[in-house]
């Protein structure tokens, strides 16, 4: 390793891997893409083996074409962009049961995309109505040119009911061992490598293409998710991207954020990994605990070198990529995605930690039991992605990629908790439709 160090006093090394990978988005299982399973609009194929490659791109039209078949007209007054669209989690429940005894289990667009609900912001419990409210903003949807479900004015990604599921069923394994993906080298690749920079004399164009051979497919880890969920792969899809961004690999999307290979200068050697992290200030609450708002943007950049210390340049990426973060999450829909992942995951806390549903004396088998009749959308888990290297010279030196991952530790900001009368206002104003059977409403 010594050797190693030595030469990288010439070089700006940084070996990771690049998937070939995007935003990843599909309905629950019972309307799962009928023809192209595992490829997606927005650019990935995965085999068997779980190895993730490029799509055809034909084939990613045509899934493309096929979501747009499937889906139905939005319903007038899910078409509307509202500030505050409210899910009833008791008759969502009693919907989704009527759909499995009464529509083949064909659950229904609306349904699919939470009614079009953007972003999680409130959990309103009323104890009299044995019911649970979600609430944010909301409106109609649409399949936008990469594939993803979005809104129709705002192109931020809607909620899908199969990450819901997931976050509400992965609850307690969030609490043992957190929800997270890494991309990361096998020891095998990184002992291939420390044995190309032992041999090299000159590093030339040819070196990133030398790197990607010895290093080999890189391993994908999850925990705490199902594997094979679009909820873990938006996890791994929005870390690949962050990479690409940072790396040179692709250009951002959004007016200042330049590549974290522009950024640096030359005559360090650096490993820098940025992962993505929950990003919250104290959800606020009422005194009785019935109201409860999620506050701040949700989804921050971090970093750190593999000896523990921060580079300042790696962190002023990072800062760049958590301040554009917003509007990345309209350029970019799968930042949008783990937004919503994150929304979902502390939401999930909050019902569990505090007791939501006892105090509401609600069940939701359907929604929170895995052994339930209702099954999430399920997809070849991604296990490993080849080695991607990009070089770009810089004086002397030349940098080579680098790594991460994403973090959500939503029991975390579940702890902490804020009172704030206010909250309490959105609870008394959400008048409820006097139909029993709507399940959503303004």
């Amino acid at each position: 390793m010594s050797q190693l160090k030595a030469r990288c006093t010439r070089f700006i090394f940084c070996a990771t891997a690049a998937l070939l990978l995007a935003a990843i988005l599909s309905p629950v299982a019972q309307l799962g893409p009928q023809f192209f399973p595992n490829n997606h609009g927005d650019g990935v194929k995965m085999d068997a083996k779980g190895l993730l490659s490029a799509p055809d791109p034909k084939a990613a039209e045509m899934l493309r074409r096929e979501l747009i078949a499937e889906m139905k007209e939005v319903p007038a007054d899910l078409g509307k962009k509202v500030e505050l669209r409210k899910v009833s989690l008791k008759r969502l429940e009693a919907a989704i049961d009527d759909a499995l005894k009464n529509n083949l289990g064909v659950l229904p667009d609306e349904v699919k995309y939470l009614a079009g609900l953007q972003r999680i912001e409130y959990v309103l419990v009323y104890p009299e109505e044995n019911d649970i409210v979600l609430a944010g903003p909301g409106e109609g949807w649409k399949v936008d040119e990469r594939g993803a479900v979005v809104g129709v004015t705002t192109g931020r990604p809607v909620i899908h009911i199969d990450d819901l599921i997931v976050a509400l069923r992965s609850v307690d394994d969030a609490r043992r061992e957190g929800i997270s993906c890494s991309i990361d080298p096998t020891e095998e690749g990184l002992a291939r490598l420390q044995a190309l920079f032992r041999e090299l004399k000159v590093f030339n164009a040819r070196v990133p293409d030398r790197v990607e051979e010895v290093m080999g497919p890189q391993k994908i880890t999850l925990t705490g998710v199902p594997e094979s969920s679009h909820f873990a792969r938006v996890m791994v899809a929005a870390d690949y991207r962050m990479k690409r961004y940072a790396m040179k690999l692709e250009e951002a999307p959004v007016r200042g954020l330049p590549s974290f290979v522009d950024m640096t200068g030359s005559g360090k050697s650096m490993m820098p990994r940025w992962w993505l992290a929950c990003n919250y200030d104290a959800v606020a609450r009422t005194e009785d605990g019935l109201a409860w708002q999620l506050r701040g943007e949700g989804v921050k950049a971090e970093t750190e070198n593999p000896d523990g210390k921060v580079d300042p340049t790696a962190q002023k990426w990072a800062d760049l990529m958590t301040e554009h973060y917003g509007e990345l999450s309209v350029k970019d829909p799968v930042f949008g995605e783990l937004r919503n992942l994150m929304d979902m995951c502390v939401i999930a806390a909050l019902i569990k930690k505090e007791r939501l549903l006892e105090k509401a004396d609600l069940a939701l088998p359907l929604l929170t039991d895995s052994s339930s009749m209702l099954m999430i959308d399920s997809w070849n888990p991604p296990k490993q992605v080849a080695t991607q290297a990009s070089a770009t010279k810089k004086g002397r030196n030349w940098v080579i990629t680098a790594s991460g991952g994403v973090m959500v530790d939503s029991w975390r900001v579940a702890d902490k908790t804020a009172v704030d009368a206010d909250t309490g206002k959105v609870r008394t104003d959400a008048a409820r439709p006097a139909d029993r059977s709507q399940w959503w409403w303004n």
